[in-house]
């Protein structure tokens, strides 16, 4: 039997990156992902399958296309509410996807003039992938970039994950990993060689409440940073600022300790306050989770948890 050659699935790969790493970076985002933050801002990101998505925005309405209707092979897509086309000069009678009749197929994708439905989640194979990263190749080596390979959580595809990275440092390209570190260790040891930076998410250092909130425990998360840097990784330490969550003085005084506890392995500290731009995806999905829609944090609470980190010892900086 011929041996099926190997594939990541993608959501989304962009250009000329300067938030995720040094430099100039290409970033690929792996589809899927074993945490389930309430805050997502790319909640395509989570499930590990090609998904349908529908933008509400983009379609024209039954009238002038209505082809998702005699597609679907389970009856999933049927009448739906009506709205205003952007001019306001007439109403659209738009459609609704039953999400428990969907298989994702995307015959109804094909047959969307307007592409109001798509599918999110691409197969490439590691020579696809570097060709596509060679591309970039002179911004790398002029802003001192690199490639970041990100998710959901690209630690759950390790051996499509661990060959591009050996590829890209065959090649001499500088490499990042952005990762929430739940993982096993058997998926991160392999790429240590091979990753010259690693984007680590910490949340929560309560346990009790990171399972509550967002899923998963945190105990293995806070073991695998502890073993990269006993290891010799390096980390940018990322912290989402979440109202209600772990925005509270106590809160940063706990990560604060742990992250001082890592040592010379933590370059920088990056706090990234919440924001509401992701709020949109969650409606093209249409599912049923929980959604954290609260007030962005004020500049001076942000400011004020820069300086309490700073005080401890620490390099931070405010995406």
């Amino acid at each position: 039997m011929e041996k099926k050659e190997l594939t990541g699935k993608f959501y989304d790969i962009q250009g000329f990156s300067v938030h995720d790493g040094p430099g100039i970076r290409l970033t690929l985002f792996l589809k899927g992902c074993p945490l389930r933050c309430p805050w997502c801002h790319s909640p395509e990101s989570q499930e590990f399958y090609t998904e349908l998505n529908w933008m509400e925005m983009k379609c024209v309405g039954v009238d002038k296309c209505g082809n998702c209707l005699n597609v679907c092979p389970h009856d999933a897509i049927s009448l739906g509410k009506k709205k205003m086309s952007a001019k306001g000069d007439e109403e659209l009678q738009l459609v609704t996807v039953d999400r428990t009749k969907c298989d994702n197929c995307g015959k109804c994708a094909e047959a969307c003039t307007a592409k109001a439905l798509y599918m999110c989640g691409d197969d490439y194979t590691v020579d696809e992938v570097m060709e596509r990263i060679r591309r970039d190749v002179p911004f790398y080596e002029r802003s001192g970039g690199g490639v970041t390979i990100s998710g959901g959580e690209c630690l759950c595809q390790p051996e499509f994950l661990l060959a591009v990275l050996k590829q890209c440092k065959a090649e001499g390209i500088h490499t990042a990993v952005d990762t929430t570190g739940f993982a096993p260790w058997s998926s991160i040891e392999p790429i240590l060689p091979y990753t010259d930076l690693f984007l680590y998410d910490l949340k929560n250092m309560d346990s009790a409440a990171h399972k509550a909130v967002i899923g998963v425990p945190n105990e293995l998360i806070l073991e695998n940073a502890r073993k990269i840097a006993a290891a010799g990784g390096k980390f940018q330490i990322r912290i989402p600022i979440i109202p209600m969550f772990n925005d509270s003085k106590k809160s940063f005084e706990e990560v604060g300790k742990f992250i001082c506890e890592l040592g010379d392995a933590v370059e920088i500290v990056q706090l990234l306050p919440y924001h509401k731009l992701g709020t949109v995806k969650w409606e093209r999905l249409q599912r049923n989770h929980p959604i954290l829609e609260a007030e962005p944090p004020k500049d001076e609470l942000v400011q004020a948890r820069k300086e309490q980190l700073e005080a401890m010892g620490l390099k931070v900086m405010i995406h």
